[in-house]
């Protein structure tokens, strides 16, 4: 049974997802539009390439697609299940990319504002992207999904296959080694000595 458009849109994931295994297209869109933003901006971040990333989650979410008839409720919410094959499918990426030049790889899209402020802000955010992009893989992957998905230790723990003590230890060390990458263009990002 197709529930109207407008009804899908408070319907919790899991249920869309089973509504769209019994046929509901409509909760399929929902569930896109609902999840799709979110774990591109987590592709992105990691991949540092629009396209790249945009394949990534299409790829997930078809995944997601294949899996609905078989998903089991309680066992794992849906968005840790996506954020972890976005993981899985970014990493097989990055591991293809070893050995490639810097000038190989395409520098992340940029919308050239034209405010100072939003070049400024800019300019912090390419200078955080580039310090990430040098952090080792799981490193990199446990402070993106900490400090800028905003998940817990529990569900990154889940996402990536480790322990939360070792999720801790690697959003620790990642934060103190980007404090280290950062800490000689504080000034000329336009931060105070005392932040």
């Amino acid at each position: 049974m197709t529930m109207p458009f407008d009804a899908l849109a408070s319907v919790p994931d899991e249920a869309l997802l089973v509504a769209f295994a019994n046929g509901d297209r409509g909760a399929a869109r929902v569930l896109t539009e609902r999840l799709a933003p979110r774990v591109f901006g987590f592709a992105m971040r990691l991949l540092a390439n629009r396209a790249e990333a945009e394949d990534v989650v299409q790829e997930a979410m078809l995944r997601l697609w294949k899996v609905a008839p078989d998903w089991r409720q309680g066992e794992a919410r849906i968005t840790t299940w996506l954020y972890r094959v976005v993981s899985n499918l970014c990493t097989d990426r990055l591991r293809g990319r070893r050995g490639v030049g810097l000038d190989a790889i395409d520098e992340p899209e940029d919308p050239a504002p034209s405010a100072l402020a939003a070049m400024a802000e800019a300019q912090r955010r390419e200078a955080l992207e580039a310090a990430l992009a040098q952090l080792p893989d799981r490193q990199r992957q446990a402070v993106v999904l900490r400090h800028v998905e905003g998940l817990s230790n529990p569900e990154i723990a889940t996402i990536i296959g480790v322990s939360v003590e070792a999720v801790e230890s690697l959003t620790a060390r990642g934060k103190r080694a980007l404090a280290g990458l950062l800490a000689s263009r504080r000034e000329e990002l336009g931060y105070e000595d005392d932040d």
